[in-house]
């Protein structure tokens, strides 16, 4: 899929409430989002594949959606993961510097001998980020190449996910009709769509709320520092609406999304809103204030069991940025205020930018990881240009050699 002026770049987002296509354009530098398909997930449970036929009917009626705004075959897609299998931990390499000087083979061996670690046959390399390079005990270096020392040492996060659990989610795009380009970690897709390079650099946690799962991402200095993943997320939110309120699951989901409240105390006391009775009894007056009451605990939980991730990284203090809440969960009221009080920092939700054309709509926090496939395809993209350019101007700098020594002795 490609366009006169640049690339069709096309992220998937597999979620457990949603599945979601964007389709972006690139043009004149910039990321432009001309198509947008979305449609109810079928066949997850906590950000896995638990139904593949269901999985596979849900991800091609988004793609269809997409392809008709676009008007091309989407081919390859950039696919989100995310589910409790997913586990992230920081690895150290070091080696000698073979010349004196850092060359690319340097970094290459190096980043390598960070990740010689022993990882379960049932589990995969999902990614390995580099965090930061040391030479000659000389730290925060971000790319070290055409420096010179003795030693090279890497830190590196890397991520890994079950292999059963990756193959599924391929399997399902595959038998969409899509080639999967890259499986990419769902929070580090949205911190590339919500998360400013200052918070980047000052230190933050980002915390995406999606149906099944809650993910965390802490970054500091500018790299990512810890990554981790909770079970919980807003179907749990929605579950306890529909047990409290007794009404349909659905029905639950829609007074979630337009009535909800974190804080009980925010809620108007003579506000009351229309519930929806089961098994077909009648509709019936309710105070928002019971609602949040049930929302708030919930919310609160989920809130807690995330401090304590962060605490048990050992990257609290670097927190000089506070929180960024996104996904879709992240938009019931009152999240911002009770996310303050359980983390006492700052606390922000996010919202996808930095892309032009249907950038309005796609202006939500259920949109952050769609978008951030999309961003992050797009510097996948450039780096590859840059490494052609590079074994390009590589290849004929050596014709010429050849050719000048053709030249001298014959």
């Amino acid at each position: 899929m490609r366009k006169r002026n640049g690339h069709y770049i096309a992220g998937l987002d597999v979620g457990t409430t949603k599945i979601c296509v964007l389709v972006g354009a690139e043009e004149d530098s910039e990321m432009n989002v001309v198509g947008i398909g979305k449609y109810e997930s079928r066949g997850l449970r906590k950000g896995v594949v638990v139904d593949v036929e269901s999985t596979i009917q849900s991800i091609k009626k988004a793609v269809e959606e997409a392809e008709l705004m676009v008007g091309a075959n989407i081919q390859s897609v950039y696919v989100g993961i995310a589910g409790g299998h997913i586990k992230g931990f920081n690895s150290t390499g070091i080696v000698k510097i073979r010349d004196g000087e850092v060359k690319e083979a340097d970094v290459k061996r190096v980043i390598e001998t960070a990740t010689a670690v022993d990882i379960p046959p049932d589990r995969e390399v999902l990614h390995v980020i580099p965090q930061e390079y040391i030479i000659d005990d000389q730290d925060g270096i971000k790319d070290p190449v055409g420096l010179v020392g003795v030693r090279l040492e890497a830190r590196v996060h890397i991520v890994t996910g079950a292999v059963t659990s990756a193959q599924n989610l391929v399997r399902c795009a595959n038998s969409a009709g899509l080639n999967v380009q890259e499986i990419v970690l769902e929070q580090l897709a949205s911190s590339e769509s919500v998360l400013t390079q200052d918070e980047r650099d000052l230190g933050v946690a980002l915390v995406d709320i999606g149906g099944g799962t809650s993910d965390l991402a802490i970054f500091a200095n500018g790299s990512i520092k810890h990554t981790a993943v909770l079970a919980l997320g807003g179907n749990q939110v929605t579950t306890d609406l529909a047990f409290g309120l007794q009404t349909p699951i659905a029905e639950a989901e829609l007074i979630k999304k337009k009535w909800g409240c974190c804080r009980a105390a925010l809620a108007q006391p003579d506000e009351t809103i229309e519930v929806q009775g089961v098994g077909g009894r009648g509709p019936r007056s309710l105070s928002r204030g019971v609602m949040s009451e049930i929302i708030e605990p919930r919310v609160n939980e989920i809130f807690s069991l995330i401090k304590r991730e962060i605490q048990m990284s050992g990257f609290e203090d670097l927190l000089s940025s506070g929180v960024v809440l996104t996904g879709g969960s992240s938009q019931i009221a009152g999240i911002e205020a009770l996310a303050e009080q359980v983390f006492q920092r700052p606390v922000r939700v996010g919202m996808p930018v930095r892309v032009g054309g249907l950038a309005d709509a796609v202006r939500n926090p259920e949109f952050a990881t769609a978008v951030g496939l999309l961003l992050y395809g797009r510097k996948n993209l450039e780096g590859k240009r840059h490494s052609n350019r590079d074994e390009n101007l590589f290849a004929r700098a050596v014709r010429r050699l050849r050719a000048w020594f053709e030249g001298l002795f014959f």
